[in-house]
């Protein structure tokens, strides 16, 4: 699955497939608007997949000094763009990791 299907996934759907990995749980809550559900799902999790979205989730709050800090638990680089650009790469990445498929 691409980004472009995942995100014809997130509008035909009422719910989250709870077969997602909790990374793009998390990101399928912020793209629904609810950036709240999508820290709740993070925020307790430890590895580097949950600390990247944790730190895309703190950016677009506007709190940078603790993205900082998730986006160094995560090993990845801060991103420089638009969130829109960071959410798409983000999933993009996670999917291919996930090789989710479209009957999730």
């Amino acid at each position: 699955m691409n980004v472009q299907e995942f995100l014809r996934l997130i509008d035909k759907l009422g719910q989250c497939p709870q077969t997602l990995s909790k990374p793009l749980q998390a990101l399928w809550y912020d793209k629904k608007g609810n950036w709240h559900q999508a820290h709740e799902i993070v925020q307790s999790l430890s590895d580097a997949d949950s600390a990247w979205v944790h730190a895309y989730l703190h950016r677009k709050e506007g709190d940078i000094n603790n993205a900082r800090y998730w986006y160094h638990r995560s090993s990845q680089s801060e991103f420089i763009g638009e969130l829109q650009q960071e959410w798409e790469h983000i999933t993009s990445q996670l999917l291919q990791k996930a090789n989710v498929t479209h009957g999730c």
